[in-house]
């Protein structure tokens, strides 16, 4: 199993400004080749404290390529809803080429309301957008001279540039949180997945669901399986414990607070029963994550022990992506955590 990380803003200008925390970020990143992280990664968010100070993450990752010599990059994920295809082509395919085809390209949905009110965008396009956003970029990326009648753009013989620099184009993931059909099209699609365990459910379920769609579809392999964990890791287990405690649960307030809408009427039937799992994240807190293996908190004996738990679960995946700067935690709790983890934990976890 490999292990990188993920540097997911959570704060806003009253806890600290933009510049403060990618500088800490870029910190963190200095470390991943060090101690053998196998990727740096970024989300993209709009307009509130979870996410919003990373509206691009190709940015971001332009300056962690600067820093890294072997880590791969993964945006986690771009958003094809807000974005025209021409323009997210030709910016995944100057990113693959200023880290040296090093990418690996994560799309999602998106999934707050009040991102897609702010851009004009309806919900109940966002499957459709989204579909038809990532076949044009992929497209793009792997032909020349291309021309595409979609609903929501269309463009004539358009070559992309520039090109990628692997070929035939950096490796496509999908976001999905908690339908099977999600999972479905990604395995059908013969894509990678990323899912979170954070938001519960059944995700044995939804893991053989990607599985079995990839393989009906013919695609060789098993395909590729990136999950979301929160990480602390400490020397002594009730430290590690009260350092993670209270910003874990500021960031859930975050995640519920941003995704607000779907508790106060917002529906869509691209979004079956999504009230239904913001409402649920809003009961869940630092102790049930812990419980159920979503949060990697504690001595690396007990953090080993977490992950064989959890894949004993869930059964194998190929991608553990770590969040270890999570809302105001401090830099130095995350420094450390980063080390020790990577000193004591990672060496071990191909024996899992």
């Amino acid at each position: 199993m490999q292990v990188g990380i993920q540097l997911f803003p959570d704060v806003g200008p009253d806890v600290k400004s933009a510049r403060d925390y990618w500088r800490e970020a870029l910190r963190l990143v200095d470390r991943v080749d060090r101690y053998g992280y196998s990727h740096v990664r970024t989300v993209e968010h709009y307009f509130a404290p979870y996410g919003g100070y990373s509206p691009n993450p190709m940015l971001f990752l332009s300056a962690a390529a600067q820093i890294t010599r072997h880590a791969r990059l993964i945006t986690g994920a771009v958003l094809p809803a807000f974005t025209h295809p021409l323009k997210l082509a030709a910016e995944i395919a100057m990113l693959d080429a200023l880290c040296d085809g090093r990418l690996d390209v994560g799309f999602a949905r998106a999934f707050l309301p009040i991102e897609f009110e702010h851009f004009g965008v309806s919900l109940d396009d966002s499957r459709s957008r989204f579909e038809e956003g990532m076949e044009q970029v992929r497209r793009l990326l792997e032909e020349e001279n291309v021309s595409s009648e979609g609903r929501f753009h269309a463009f004539r013989n358009v070559t992309s540039l520039p090109r990628p620099t692997q070929k035939p184009r950096p490796p496509f993931h999908v976001a999905a949180l908690a339908t099977k059909e999600s999972f479905a099209w990604a395995g059908s699609a013969g894509y990678g997945v990323m899912a979170i365990p954070m938001a519960g459910g059944a995700m044995r379920e939804l893991l053989d669901t990607y599985r079995e769609a990839r393989a009906r579809a013919g695609h060789p392999g098993p395909g590729t399986v990136m999950l979301a964990f929160h990480m602390l890791c400490h020397e002594n287990q009730s430290e590690a414990e009260d350092i993670a405690r209270a910003p874990l649960n500021r960031y859930l307030r975050s995640l519920v607070d941003a995704a607000a809408g779907w508790r106060t009427g917002t529906s869509s039937a691209d979004y079956p029963g999504y009230a239904a799992v913001i409402e649920a994240l809003s009961r869940e807190t630092f102790e049930t994550q812990v419980a159920k293996c979503a949060a990697w908190v504690g001595t690396p004996e007990r953090i080993l022990d977490t992950v064989s738990t959890y894949k004993a679960q869930v059964g194998p995946f190929e991608i553990a992506s770590l969040q270890i700067n999570f809302n105001d935690l401090p830099l130095t709790a995350a420094e450390s955590s980063m080390r020790l983890f990577g000193e004591r934990v990672l060496p071990r976890m191909p024996r899992l």
